[in-house]
């Protein structure tokens, strides 16, 4: 029987895989195949809420809309969110399941094997196609033992892979052939292509390269994708995290801009929620550590934490916590979000995530958090100053709020689920940015508090309008140079031809 998928590897982390992964499911789709995404084990902070309450990875999420589907846990069976260097928490079939230490890496995990293996098959009994990305490297021979995401996934399911190797890295021949030589005969069997990408110049010059690559491992090279300079949304990666191009926001020199620094926390998670911000027209948006920086933004964004109470003691070593309580104290435009948000409350009580106890907050928002065992999970719609906002919520921390009995202090206002105070806002929705009306009337309030003269443009583009013309692109450059066709020749639909 022929494989029911196709396993996209690569040779590293951030080679492409996610994204050919969207671009191959939307174009199949257009096919007018059933695909779906899959990825056995993600290991990411950026997740989702999926429309059957389960958490799933953002790029799965992603993938999901290119096939024209909503996402679900069996896309995404096991993610690992890690709170540490040496520990995860996991997440199976999208909920949370306990932790996982470095040394249980590639021996405590077949409880989580058996949970991908049997989503898995759940998906290729509802779907003419299966696109599996890859983690990491297939290469990395000292995990595979316990491997069910590369192929160990492939092996069990007799699936064809296609390796991606990053050209713009640098020395993408010997990634490609270093990660043929590593394998064992019977893995290497399971390579069928390699792909390139982010390509930019002349494809002669390239393809003697190619050639020599196919003579010695026989392993034939079914396309050279180009750099794309406009896709970029919905990272998996925090290694993508503030690759943004201001190119991409669709400004001329010149324009009026509206500054972003972003505070990248060492444990930070759901950094996609600044994706939309980072698309307006005009706003530029940074992820930084540099304190001057975070000072002379226009809004600083303070985001999700994967680890509250220690981001927060990170916070203040470094010194930006004191640049947060600077510009609040001034009037000058700060919002947190999610573990964001906590770090603003006046107090902070963990004794599930951290164990740290009761901490104080930066107290800019009158609120208390308490963190609960349980994980809320959600997809809340909500409304600020008359434009509907659709939401997701991933937290353990609960805020509520607390009477400051201080006269002097400005009046709290409720904004979405949290409050704002000034210029200060705090919220445990993720992905309000994404709803254009709101966004936009927001960031012209930021403009006017941090004195900008930036004003969203008339008839720009929508953030959901631009995610799918991204996914559109995705797909027309692989139809354009990839054979599709001979990569579904490798599975049981056989030779598809376009309509």
């Amino acid at each position: 029987m022929s494989a029911s998928g196709i396993l996209v590897a690569g040779t590293s982390s951030d080679a492409g895989k996610s994204v050919v992964v969207a671009g191959l499911c939307r174009a199949f789709a257009r096919r007018g195949l059933r695909v779906a995404p899959f990825k056995a084990q993600n290991m990411s902070n950026n997740s989702m809420v999926c429309v059957d309450g389960g958490e799933v990875g953002r790029a799965q999420y992603l993938q999901a809309q290119a096939a024209g589907l909503d996402a679900t846990t069996a896309m995404n069976p096991v993610l690992l969110k890690p709170g540490t260097d040496r520990r995860s928490f996991v997440v199976v079939r999208g909920r949370a399941a306990g932790t996982l230490e470095a040394g249980e890496y590639a021996t405590g995990r077949a409880h989580l094997r058996a949970a991908a293996f049997d989503a898995y098959r759940e998906l290729e009994s509802q779907y003419d196609v299966v696109v599996c990305e890859g983690a990491g490297s297939p290469a990395e021979i000292n995990l595979r033992a316990g491997d069910y995401v590369n192929l160990g996934l492939a092996r069990e399911f007799r699936m064809p892979v296609a390796v991606v190797g990053d050209i713009d890295r640098g020395g993408v021949l010997a990634s490609l052939y270093g990660t043929w030589a590593l394998l064992d005969d019977d893995d290497r069997a399971l390579l069928k292509a390699f792909v390139i990408n982010k390509f930019r110049g002349d494809e002669a010059v390239l393809r003697p390269g190619l050639d020599e690559i196919t003579r010695r491992t026989g392993i034939p090279c079914l396309g050279v994708l180009p750099w794309l300079l406009d896709v970029w949304l919905d990272s998996e990666d925090t290694l993508e995290v503030g690759h943004w191009r201001a190119a991409a926001a669709g400004s001329g020199p010149g324009s009026r801009r509206l500054t972003v620094a972003v505070v990248r926390l060492p444990r930070i998670s759901n950094a996609t929620d600044v994706d939309a911000l980072a698309a307006e027209p005009g706003v530029d948006v940074l992820v930084t550590v540099d304190p001057a920086t975070v000072e002379a933004a226009d809004l600083v964004v303070l985001p999700g934490s994967r680890s509250t109470t220690s981001d927060l003691a990170w916070l203040r070593k470094s010194g930006l916590a004191g640049v947060v309580l600077r510009r609040a104290a001034l009037g000058r435009p700060v919002i947190g979000i999610c573990g964001g948000y906590q770090m603003l409350a006046a107090t902070i009580a963990d004794d599930v995530e951290s164990g740290d106890g009761t901490v104080d907050g930066l107290g800019l928002l009158p609120t208390r958090v308490d963190f609960a065992a349980d994980k809320t999970l959600g997809r809340p719609d909500g409304e600020w100053r008359g434009h509907p906002v659709r939401a997701y919520e991933i937290h353990h921390g609960i805020a509520s709020h607390v009477d400051t009995n201080e006269p002097d202090q400005p009046v709290a206002q409720r904004f979405l689920d949290g409050w704002a105070v000034g210029a200060v806002w705090g919220t445990m929705w993720h992905g309000a940015f994404e709803n254009d009306g709101f966004r936009r009337a927001w960031l012209e309030e930021v403009a006017m508090a941090a004195g900008s003269t930036w004003r969203p443009q008339a008839g720009a583009e929508g953030f959901a309008a631009r995610r799918d013309r991204m996914l559109d692109t995705l797909a027309h450059a692989l139809e354009r140079h990839v054979d599709l066709d001979a990569l579904l020749a490798l599975t049981r639909v056989g030779r598809t031809v376009v309509p």
